[in-house]
Formats: C-alpha cells, sequence, structure tokens
C-alpha cells in the first residue's frame, strides 16, 4: 500500500467525521442561519471535490 492511498483514505475518512460533528453542532443549536447552512454546503463540496481528486489520481497510479 502506497502513501497517497493512505493519504486519500485518511482525508475521505476525517473530512467524514469532521462534517458529522459540524452537522450535529448545528442542528442541536437549532437555530442555523442561513450562512452557515451555506457554509456547510461549501465545505461539503469542496471536501467532496477534493476526495474525488485524490481517487482520480490513485486510480491513475496505478
Amino acid at each position: 500500500m502506497d502513501l497517497l492511498l493512505w493519504v486519500t483514505v485518511g482525508f475521505i475518512i476525517i473530512g467524514f467525521v469532521v462534517l458529522v460533528f459540524i452537522k450535529r453542532n448545528m442542528e442541536s443549536k437549532k437555530s442555523s442561519t442561513t450562512e452557515s447552512i451555506v457554509w456547510w454546503i461549501v465545505g461539503t463540496t469542496a471536501w467532496g471535490v477534493a476526495s474525488i481528486f485524490l481517487i482520480g489520481c490513485w486510480f491513475s497510479k496505478i
């Protein structure tokens, strides 16, 4: 197993945990502002694009 695979898997797992933690904090406050929801969508999209890019790089390396 190479380093790029470990970086990719780690990025996906850590990013997923962080996004779940942030979502739970937003739900517990019950006062989610529009700005926090927009930043949640932007963060999730950026995390998804970066994950897809890392997976693509790893598959092209094989």
